[in-house]
């Protein structure tokens, strides 16, 4: 069980305030939470505030705040729907690796962007998968429930074998409104991905991977005689390790990325290879603006 307050702290929380998720795009009969929706007040019940940046409509600035404590904020209004705003968290025993963790950086992002959905009046729905299983949040909304979000991303331990076309097709299958979808994941599944990320946007998700390696996983300090283990099957493999083998090896993941990448671009999915040594700011704060994950 992950420690809840290495995920989240209040510093952090602050410098999050300035972003949202980014949706590419708007489907009919599906209203955004306030901070993106383009029915801007008037009818809708208020319900929260937050900071002025450029290009929000003045009409919604609260002027009397202003007056009083001289801070632009502007008045957020319930949709009638929202997004959800989904993040699937691969928890397989091949997680439970590296330093830094993969599984505890997993968590802190899905932490990160799940309070930009609560901030946004968005719906955050959390599900972790392994072996077949799905250990899934109430949908959760406001900021209000952060506490609860963390609580949720703070339990259960990685174990087992997960099948990635398997869970991502089951949850393509349910009943779920569509909206932004995030898997984090170090795609390590004998069957690949490809199918289950199909099944979830034909299903209408906006997806986006990050694929989580280890920095020994992208450079393993490996040598000599050895018998690597599987961690999620307990298979093992006599294996000389010398530096030709070792180019060999980080050739082959190079084009495992690259043919991840050209797969993902050709579904209108972003993918984004992460090693877990990135300082965690940096991925939330930069890594994902610039990759149209998230925006001011």
């Amino acid at each position: 069980m992950a420690n809840r307050d290495l995920l989240f702290d209040e510093d952090f929380r602050r410098r999050l305030e300035r972003l949202v998720i980014a949706a590419r795009r708007t489907r009919p009969g599906y209203l955004r939470g306030e901070r993106r929706s383009p029915r801007r007040g008037h009818s809708l019940e208020f319900a929260d505030y937050r900071p002025y940046v450029a290009g929000d409509d003045l009409r919604q600035v609260d002027w009397n705040i202003y007056a009083r404590l001289e801070r632009v904020l502007v008045k957020l209004h319930q949709a009638e729907e929202e997004w959800t705003v989904h993040l699937l968290l691969d928890t397989s025993a091949s997680m439970d690796w590296g330093e830094p963790h993969k599984l505890t950086y997993a968590r802190r992002t899905a932490a990160a962007l799940g309070y930009l959905a609560l901030a946004g009046l968005d719906r955050a729905l959390v599900t972790m998968i392994s072996a077949g299983a799905a250990h899934q949040s109430p949908p959760l909304r406001g900021k209000q429930r952060l506490a609860r979000l963390l609580d949720f991303l703070a339990t259960g331990e990685a174990a087992g074998r997960t099948d990635l076309n398997e869970s991502l097709q089951g949850y393509a299958a349910q009943a779920r409104p569509p909206g932004p979808l995030f898997l984090l994941s170090d795609l390590l599944s004998p069957g690949g991905c490809d199918d289950g990320l199909q099944a979830l946007t034909a299903a209408g998700y906006e997806v986006a991977v990050l694929h989580l390696l280890a920095p020994d996983e992208v450079d393993p300090p490996l040598d000599g005689a050895l018998r690597l283990v599987d961690r999620e099957t307990g298979q093992t493999r006599e294996v000389a390790i010398d530096d030709r083998l070792r180019r060999a090896y980080r050739d082959h993941l190079a084009a495992w990325q690259a043919e991840l990448h050209d797969r993902c671009a050709r579904r209108a999915i972003t993918y984004l290879a992460v090693v877990t040594d990135l300082p965690f700011d940096d991925l939330i704060l930069t890594s994902l603006r610039r990759a149209g994950l998230v925006r001011r």
